[in-house]
């Protein structure tokens, strides 16, 4: 691994195009730049639908970019194929939505552990490694020697991530790593990957549909809608003062628990087929405060520490509307 270039993961103008029979074009992600810093927590959310998980295989290289590019380390990610990763890249690690898919249910916990293990460590240093491994992620030693159906699924999602975490990455992206848990189980999880980025200073890029949570994890949080950016900011900040109407729409369909309590406030309407897009601001269909400038598509506007795509930034064009937010 390259020990001088942070291992910083950066998605610059990144395009995602697909053809798809009966549809045509699809664009899942239509032009994201974002970036991933070592011992940060960046949170993506978004509706389903938004492209969130078509990201997260970019950056890992399960798909290429149509156009673009994603840097790791400070060189281009490769798009996988038959041969092995380079060693630069190995460092990159993903942990997948369902724990039972991503485990391959006819090898023992130990077997694919043990892929991962760097080629230096021989011998009896390779299933120390294992146990090592299996420690970290609460796991016992005795784990190693069965089969992932053996689990429940918490306890699998624990095994992705020391399967994840075999090759010493400097780097994870958890797609949606606990959606498919028990509040029980999430706790456990997310508590664990947290723990792994500050302990080992790793950088993650989180992607999740339940802002509430990346509210209390992420240091950064983008927002997806529909292919795009359209609010990056410090994840506090972002709560405080929302700047897009999608990002106030999210954080209003957080039940709130207190004092004074509040009902969630529905979004009306759906996320649009990516494949018949709306013209200008993709999210205008939806969005209450649309006004004329919203037909034509608003450039990201850098906010000093944080960037908001939305005609409502300027001030001058629709000062009444920005100030409603």
């Amino acid at each position: 691994m390259n020990t001088t270039t942070p291992a910083r993961l950066s998605f610059t103008d990144v395009e995602v195009e697909y053809r798809s029979r009966g549809r045509g074009r699809v664009r899942a992600v239509a032009g994201v730049s974002l970036e991933v810093s070592p011992g940060q927590i960046v949170g993506l959310v978004g509706e389903s639908g938004c492209g969130k998980s078509t990201l997260a295989r970019v950056a890992v290289g399960l798909s290429a970019p149509s156009a673009g590019t994603v840097e790791y380390a400070g060189r281009p990610v490769t798009p996988l194929g038959w041969r092995p990763r380079s060693g630069a890249e190995v460092g990159l690690q993903m942990v997948f939505q369902n724990p039972y898919a991503s485990l391959n249910p006819r090898r023992t916990i130990g077997s694919q552990l043990l892929d991962g293990v760097p080629a230096a460590l021989t011998g009896s240093a390779r299933r120390a490694r294992v146990h090592e491994l299996l420690e970290r992620v609460a796991m016992p030693a005795s784990a190693a020697q069965r089969y992932p159906h053996q689990f429940s699924g918490g306890q699998r999602q624990r095994l992705a991530i020391a399967r994840a975490l075999a090759p010493e990455p400097r780097m994870i992206i958890a797609d949606e790593p606990v959606t498919a848990l028990d509040a029980s189980s999430q706790a456990q999880v997310v508590n664990l990957l947290v723990g792994l980025v500050r302990d080992l200073d790793m950088g993650m890029l989180f992607i999740s549909h339940d802002l509430a949570l990346v509210h209390e994890i992420a240091d950064v949080t983008a927002v997806m809608y529909l292919g795009r950016i359209v609010e990056s900011a410090p994840t506090r900040e972002l709560w405080r003062e929302p700047r897009h109407p999608y990002t106030r729409a999210l954080i209003d369909a957080v039940p709130q628990i207190g004092p004074t309590p509040r009902l969630p406030a529905i979004l009306a309407g759906e996320v649009p087929d990516p494949a018949n897009a709306p013209t200008g601001c993709r999210f205008r269909p939806r969005c209450p405060h649309a006004f004329a400038p919203c037909g034509e598509q608003p450039p990201t506007v850098d906010l000093g520490g944080r960037s908001v795509a939305c005609w409502l930034t300027d001030s001058a064009t629709a000062p009444t509307v920005a100030r409603s937010l």
